[in-house]
């Protein structure tokens, strides 16, 4: 398979991960047994350098950074997939660097996490790993 290939696979997996993040972080269960916490998540409010805000604020806009993150992630493995071969093969740090970040985000989704975004960020990190070698094999 070719680099190009496993990029843009890498690419629609980060959309639809950002999509099914971005859906699903704020969504909770009743049989969690977590209403109480999030009531006092949205409740508890408090000055922060100027800014009045809660836990909940905290969450969901880190939530949403995560998503913008997915989203630039995803363009930037299409970007890579779209250049020539010598082109690529002279983007090893960026190629690499990004591979191993996901590398990071499947060891951080296996301890933290449930399936899906696990199983998510293993292929991710399957795909950019590979496409990162195979580039790499085209100088």
């Amino acid at each position: 398979m070719k680099a190009r290939i496993l990029y843009r696979i890498s690419s629609v997996l980060l959309l639809l991960f950002a999509a099914g993040h971005t859906l699903g972080f704020r969504q909770t269960d009743r049989e969690w047994g977590v209403d109480s916490l999030i009531g006092l998540m949205c409740s508890v409010r408090f000055d922060v350098q100027g800014f009045n805000r809660t836990y909940w604020d905290f969450y969901v806009g880190f939530g949403f950074f995560v998503s913008v993150f997915l989203v630039f992630a995803a363009v930037l493995a299409w970007q890579l997939g779209g250049l020539a071969p010598q082109i690529l093969a002279l983007m090893r740090g960026p190629a690499w660097a990004l591979a191993i970040c996901f590398a990071a985000v499947t060891i951080l989704s296996w301890k933290y996490f449930f399936l899906a975004p696990i199983l998510f960020a293993i292929a991710i990190t399957a795909c950019l790993t590979a496409a990162a070698w195979l580039s790499a094999k085209t100088s």
